[in-house]
């Protein structure tokens, strides 16, 4: 070894020491968690969830440090749910009533087509884990049960089904519905859907929508969004 290598290790060896004491996990590091919970928060922020069969390594690594989680997130505003029965997790914004607190969390705003498709959705998940199976939906069988709305629109069958394509698009941006491996038009449906509306919000919300299924309401352009 050369002189300016003596003096380079000399430098650099204590700050390695120093950073590795701390836990350090890259340079600059001055964090304090583990890597396998940097991982878990970083999946709860970028979202929408975590699960016990998606994610099967970081799942008992959230229940394990789930309280060091809640703290992390309480932070920024932010409240952890889990479901330990349905094994799903998910980030929400905290209820922080008057104050002026920053939204991180980004709102995906809802057509009609869109709040209908959810509670579809919601329903076959709730159905499948009733009956002990996967909630797996086809493309084609959604635009059938959803067809009960096509007479509230001015278009005609190909027009709808476009409409109920794009909510399903949305959907699948939201990571609501996952593509089956394989398959171009059947999905399965997160268990976090379950999580989402409140058995009062799906009461409340399938019993206006039953009311315009039944009346001579045709809903415009773009006058759907909720």
């Amino acid at each position: 070894m050369n002189l300016h290598e003596d003096i380079e290790s000399a430098v650099t060896m204590p700050a390695v020491q120093d950073a590795t004491a701390k836990g350090a996990l890259f340079d600059g590091d001055t964090g304090v968690l583990p890597l396998e919970v940097r991982r878990v928060l970083c999946q709860l922020l970028a979202g929408p969830s975590i699960d016990a069969g998606r994610h099967a390594a970081l799942w008992p690594v959230l229940l394990r440090y789930e309280a060091t989680l809640h703290s992390q997130l309480c932070e920024l505003f932010l409240q952890l749910v889990i479901d330990r029965e349905a094994g799903v997790a998910f980030v929400r914004q905290a209820d922080t009533g008057e104050l002026d607190t920053p939204v991180l969390l980004r709102s995906l705003p809802l057509t009609f087509i869109d709040t209908v498709l959810l509670l579809h959705l919601r329903q076959q998940l709730l159905e499948g884990e009733a009956q002990g199976r996967r909630a797996v939906v086809e493309e084609g069988a959604l635009v059938d049960a959803l067809s009960v709305y096509e007479k509230n629109f001015s278009t005609d069958r190909a027009g709808f089904a476009k409409r109920v394509a794009a909510a399903i698009g949305k959907m699948r941006e939201s990571h609501v519905l996952e593509r089956l491996r394989g398959s171009e038009d059947r999905y399965e449906v997160s268990p976090t859907l379950k999580l989402l509306f409140s058995a009062e919000d799906v009461q409340a919300l399938t019993q206006v929508y039953r009311e315009l299924r039944g009346a001579n309401v045709v809903l415009q352009e773009g006058a759907d969004e909720q």
